[in-house]
């Protein structure tokens, strides 16, 4: 009799590390207009192909074409442009804050900007996103005021949060921007609970779930794909896959699974995959998924194509586990870049209207960063009362915390 093998284990690897050449060769991406528009009723079981393609608008040459496009007049695409650009000039002054110690943390969207921005605007005021802390594009395209987040990130005496939450872990129910948790995978089964109470209530209203590729192996994940596909909640349900999760690749989050966008054919949900670096493929999937959920058709998946471009948050050095030359070759490009280029190609913008705007933009920002700043940062300047921590929690506050705030002299 043969001695049986010993086994052994498979560890995901990525295709490239420190010193490699990045190579996305495996990377199957059609032409842009190649993959279907289904009809918005479509059965799920009848589109299992849209979770293994990528819906693309944009071709190399600038030129929206196929089903997905024609959503969105030359107005809307410049105020798409602006909110990325203004996401991308935040971001990078918000870094500088946080270098120069104004600041205890701070997480980029560089790269992403595209996913955030141009759902935004597929949605309808009153609806209610389930963020993470990537999705600050939902703010800027929804108008929040730029001065109030910097207040945020500094935790200075005008933080409408009163300092009670990490920097960037915004939040806004006048502009449907649930408070985001640091818990990974939470606010995906939340957003499912508060869609659900939406139906149940005769509301109108839709929520929007995000998460991102690693936190897809949270419990949580399972959960909500389970309510939002037994009760079809009107959501819409995000993934996005930007290829690298804290230090680790995707790969190690999606199992055997081809794609993100497959998992939700376990569940009966209609689900996509599109390129998150094409604005206009992103908005065209993102308001398909919203006019489905509205008419009482239930959830759809969407797995959202994109890279991360910066480090995962300012305490990472992404140089430690990937080649530095891997979004310079990423095979989508950069979404500012491509927007930029469909509008000059069809007449609607110059390099000249971009040099205006980019002033226009920087001088917008930095004016907002001083009157933050002028409120105190974490290095100088006013902070909230400590008093604060005692407040808005009970509507009538009970006798040992009155006892407690008296004793700290408060």
């Amino acid at each position: 009799m043969t001695a049986p093998r010993p086994l052994s284990l498979h560890v995901p690897e990525p295709g490239c590390r420190p010193g490699d050449t990045p190579d996305f060769s495996e990377f199957e991406i059609p032409r842009a207009g190649a993959v279907r528009r289904p009809d918005v009723d479509e059965a799920p079981e009848n589109m299992r192909d849209m979770a293994f393609s990528v819906v693309r608008v944009l071709n190399k040459a600038g030129e929206a074409v196929g089903p997905w496009s024609g959503l969105l007049d030359a107005d809307a695409l410049r105020d798409g442009l602006k909110h990325m650009m203004t996401l991308r000039q935040f971001d990078e002054r918000m870094l500088k804050a946080q270098r120069q110690g104004k600041t205890s943390f701070y997480m980029q969207h560089l790269g992403e900007e595209a996913v955030s921005c141009a759902f935004r605007m597929a949605l309808e005021d009153g609806d209610m996103n389930f963020p993470t802390y990537r999705q600050a594009g939902l703010l800027i395209a929804g108008g929040y005021p730029m001065t109030d987040m910097m207040n945020q990130i500094y935790s200075n005496a005008a933080d409408p949060l009163k300092g009670r939450q990490l920097p960037v872990m915004y939040s806004s129910r006048e502009h449907g921007f649930f408070t985001i948790s640091g818990n990974l995978g939470t606010q995906f089964i939340q957003a499912v609970g508060w869609a659900m109470a939406s139906a149940i209530s005769g509301d109108t209203r839709i929520a929007a779930g995000w998460i991102g590729d690693g936190s897809t192996s949270e419990a949580d994940f399972h959960a909500a794909m389970v309510f939002a596909s037994s009760y079809k909640a009107p959501v819409i349900l995000n993934i996005v896959n930007n290829q690298w999760a804290i230090s680790t690749f995707q790969g190690m989050a999606r199992g055997g699974a081809v794609t993100f966008a497959a998992r939700g054919h376990g569940f009966g949900i209609p689900s996509i995959r599109v390129d998150g670096n094409d604005y206009l493929a992103v908005h065209a999937v993102s308001s398909w998924a919203a006019e489905r959920a509205r008419s009482g058709l239930g959830p759809t998946l969407i797995e959202h194509v994109t890279y991360r471009a910066g480090g995962h948050s300012t305490s990472d050095d992404p140089s430690a586990y990937r080649s530095k030359d891997e979004f310079s070759t990423w095979p989508l490009g950069d979404p500012v870049d491509r927007l930029k280029k469909h509008l000059v190609t069809i007449g609607e913008w110059s390099e000249e209207r971009h040099t205006q705007a980019m002033a226009e933009i920087n001088d917008t920002v930095r004016a907002c960063q001083k009157e933050a700043e002028a409120n105190g940062t974490l290095i100088s300047g006013r902070k909230p009362s400590p008093r604060a921590m005692f407040d808005d929690v009970y509507a009538e506050m009970p006798p040992h915390l009155l006892r407690q705030r008296q004793e700290a002299g408060f």
